[in-house]
C-alpha cells in the first residue's frame, strides 16, 4: 500500500513504530560511539600518544555542543525522512574514507578530518531522527517507545565499542597488520550504514507533516529562547551542576581504553584489542545499561531529592577502582569485574543527571532548553578531555586516576545548591 498521500495516523498505522524506531536509534548511536570512543582505541593501536588522542578526540564533541544552532535548517530544507537517509549514506562513505586513510603516512589528520565530518553528519542525523520520531508517533506511543529507543541506542554502543573493536582485535591477531585490520573494520561499519540507509528508505513512513517549514515570523527568536534559559530558577547552580557533575568522568573516559591497552611497563594492563572490546565495550556497556535501568526505577520510586546524594556517591566512588588497577595491575578477570562495577555506578549516576535536566526544563521552551542543557553537557565533557591526556603523560596512570578522584569533589559541592531548585519531585510543566 502506498502511504505517500495518507494522513500521518494512517501512515504510522501501516508502518508500525516497531519497524523503524529500534533501527533508527541504533543508527543514531553507532556513529556517536565510533567517533567518540572507538576513535580513541584506533589511535592508541596506531601508536598515537595519549595527549594527542585525548585532546583531538575531545574536539569531536563539538558538533553535539552546537547542533542546536542548525536545527531550524533541518526543518526548512527537505524532509526529515530524506535527511535521515542521506546522512546515513554520507556516514557510510565517511567510514569507508576513514578506513582508506589508515595506511597512509598522514593517516592521523586525514582520518581526524573524516571523524570531524562524521561528527557533524551524526549530529545532523540526531536532529532529523528525533524530529521524525515526534512527527511519526502519537503522544502515547512516544512515551511508550522512549525505553525502546534508549535500549537500541545502548545496543549500538555494544556494537560499536564491543563488537567492532573485538572484530578489529581478531583481525589484528590473525593478520598482524593493525592498519589493515582497522581498515576492514571501518569498511564493515560503512556497509552497515548502507544497509540501514536502504532499509530506512524503504520502511520509514512518508508523513504529510514531514515537509519543509517556512520561517515563522511569529516564532520566538534565538535571543528570546536563550535569554529565557538563563532566566530560569536557580540557573547558576544548574549551570555549575551540568558542567561539574561529570568533571572526573570526562577526564577518565578518554584514558580508560589507553590504560587497558598500554603495557604493564607503561603503567597499563596490557590487554589486547579484542579483550578491550569485551571488557569495556561489551561487559562494561552491559553494566552501564543495567545501572541506567536500576537508577530510573529507584528515582521513580523515591524521588530525585532522596536519591541524588547516594547516586552521586555511586557514580564517583568506583573511580578509585582505576587507582587500584593502576597500582596492582590485576589480571583480566578482576579487570572485568572492576570495569563493570564502575560502569554500573556511572549508569546509575548519569540517570540522576538526566532526570535533573528534564525536571528543570519547564514552560513554553522546554524542548529548546533541554537542547541547550545537553549542549552545555557536551561542552562539559569536551573541555576536560583536552587536558586529560597531557596530565596522564606527565604524572602516569596512578597519579592521573588520583587526580580524577580529586576532580569529582566539585560535583559534590553543587548538590546543596541544586536542591534549592523548585519542583524537583514534580513532573515538568
Amino acid at each position: 500500500m502506498n502511504t505517500t498521500n495518507l494522513p500521518d495516523s494512517a501512515a504510522v498505522k501501516t508502518v508500525k513504530p516497531w519497524f523503524f524506531v529500534p533501527s533508527l536509534y541504533f543508527a543514531e548511536g553507532v556513529p556517536y560511539v565510533i567517533i567518540n570512543t572507538v576513535s580513541v582505541i584506533l589511535y592508541k593501536r596506531m601508536g598515537i600518544d595519549n595527549a594527542s588522542i585525548a585532546a583531538w578526540t575531545s574536539f569531536l564533541y563539538l558538533p553535539w555542543v552546537i547542533k542546536m544552532f542548525w536545527g531550524p535548517f533541518i526543518d526548512m530544507y527537505s524532509t526529515k525522512r530524506l535527511w535521515i537517509v542521506r546522512t546515513q549514506l554520507a556516514l557510510a562513505v565517511i567510514f569507508a574514507v576513514i578506513g582508506l586513510t589508515l595506511s597512509g603516512n598522514g593517516f592521523f589528520f586525514m582520518s581526524l578530518a573524516g571523524f570531524i565530518t562524521g561528527a557533524f553528519l551524526s549530529a545532523t542525523h540526531d536532529i532529523a531522527a528525533d524530529g521524525f520520531y515526534m512527527l511519526a508517533l502519537k503522544q502515547s506511543d512516544q512515551s511508550f517507545f522512549v525505553g525502546i529507543r534508549s535500549l537500541f541506542y545502548r545496543v549500538a554502543m555494544v556494537f560499536g565499542s564491543g563488537f567492532l573493536v573485538y572484530f578489529a582485535g581478531l583481525l589484528e591477531a590473525r593478520t598482524g597488520n593493525v592498519p589493515q585490520s582497522w581498515t576492514m573494520t571501518f569498511f564493515l561499519a560503512g556497509a552497515v550504514f548502507i544497509v540501514l540507509a536502504a532499509y530506512h528508505y524503504r520502511v520509514l513512513p512518508k508523513l504529510d507533516s514531514d515537509t519543509p517549514k517556512a520561517r515563522d515570523t511569529s516564532a520566538p527568536s534565538y535571543a528570546e529562547v536563550f535569554s529565557s534559559y538563563f532566566k530560569q530558577d536557580n540557573v547558576i547552580a544548574t549551570l555549575a551542576f551540568i558542567l561539574l557533575y561529570r568533571l572526573g568522568e570526562a577526564m577518565l573516559v578518554k584514558l580508560v581504553s589507553p590504560f587497558l591497552l598500554d603495557s604493564v611497563a607503561k603503567g597499563g594492563l596490557g590487554l589486547t584489542t579484542a579483550q578491550v572490546g569485551l571488557v569495556y565495550g561489551t561487559v562494561g556497556i552491559g553494566a552501564l545499561i543495567a545501572g541506567g535501568i536500576v537508577g530510573g526505577w529507584v528515582i521513580s520510586k523515591y524521588g530525585f531529592r532522596k536519591c541524588i546524594w547516594p547516586m552521586i556517591f555511586i557514580l564517583h566512588v568506583p573511580d578509585v577502582f582505576f587507582v587500584f588497577m593502576a597500582h596492582t595491575h590485576p589480571g583480566i578477570a578482576l579487570a572485568y569485574v572492576l570495569v563493570a562495577l564502575e560502569q554500573f555506578g556511572y549508569g546509575i549516576g548519569f540517570t540522576a543527571f538526566t532526570v535533573y535536566l528534564m525536571k528543570v526544563c519547564r514552560g513554553s521552551y522546554k524542548t529548546a532548553h533541554f537542547a541547550i542543557s545537553t549542549g552545555i553537557m557536551a561542552l562539559g565533557m569536551m573541555l576536560p578531555g583536552f587536558v586529560s591526556g597531557a596530565i596522564q603523560q606527565k604524572v602516569g596512570y596512578f597519579y592521573f586516576f588520583l587526580t580524577v578522584c580529586v576532580c569529582t569533589i566539585p560535583s559534590f559541592l553543587t548538590i546543596p545548591f541544586i536542591l534549592k531548585t523548585k519542583g524537583l519531585d514534580e513532573d515538568p510543566a
